[in-house]
């Protein structure tokens, strides 16, 4: 198998105009907290449907490479701008039993074309997209007529309270999290950006805040 797990020169590149903290504190703590058994286990319930050729926005440290099922996935394509992130994930990348594609890219304007992919997995991602619907509106480009959008996610909860507070600690919560945001209504976002719902759940995680652990989970078809 190919050897997928180095990267370009133009991803060091925007290592290098990283801060120290984005460089070597936010990769660290994404991993603990992302790779925790519960968000584990719903990453695992959803990962595993994906099939054909796979776009994965946020591949991050490869935390949902593990979860593909190898007989129903031919290729996973990886797309992410943390490059010292995607350099987690080299031990992942070399185990997988597919061909692993990273690029070193922004989800708003993907150098793919388009309707070439089966499947597109999101998971823990749209929270920290900047634009998170110029990221969907990219996914519905690349992906076929016929392919489907993963998506599990933390975001807006639906009880008033909880929602407010979200609202409230959003902006702090943003600052020290490495851009993520905890007050996006990803379900609505994902039917605003042409796709119509074909499974979806909303729950708060177990063992994790409300304001954390409320999540949009489900798949999509293009409309």
């Amino acid at each position: 198998m190919p050897d997928h797990s180095h990267l370009h020169e133009d991803c060091l590149k925007h290592e290098t105009g990283q801060n120290f903290w984005d460089r070597f504190v936010t990769p660290v703590a994404i991993n603990c907290v992302c790779g925790a058994k519960p968000f584990a286990r719903q990453r695992q319930r959803i990962v595993a449907d994906a099939e054909g050729i796979v776009l994965e926005l946020g591949l991050g440290t490869g935390l949902n490479l593990p979860f593909y099922n190898a007989d129903k996935v031919q290729k996973v394509v990886g797309i992410d701008p943390g490059v010292s992130l995607l350099k987690k994930a080299g031990k992942k990348i070399q185990a997988a039993p597919f061909e692993v594609e990273v690029l070193c890219e922004s989800a708003e304007d993907m150098p793919l074309e388009s309707n070439m992919f089966d499947s597109v997995m999101v998971t823990y991602t749209f929270c920290s997209i900047p634009d998170a619907q110029a990221a969907l509106a990219e996914v519905r480009r690349v992906l076929k007529p016929s392919g489907r959008l993963f998506f599990c996610e933390h975001g807006l909860s639906d009880n008033p309270s909880t929602a407010k507070w979200q609202n409230r600690l959003n902006s702090p919560w943003h600052f020290i999290a490495g851009g993520c945001n905890i007050n996006r209504d990803v379900t609505s976002m994902v039917k605003a950006a042409g796709f119509g719902l074909e499974s979806h759940e909303n729950f708060t995680l177990e063992k994790t805040p409300a304001v954390l652990g409320y999540h949009h989970f489900g798949t999509a078809r293009p409309r």
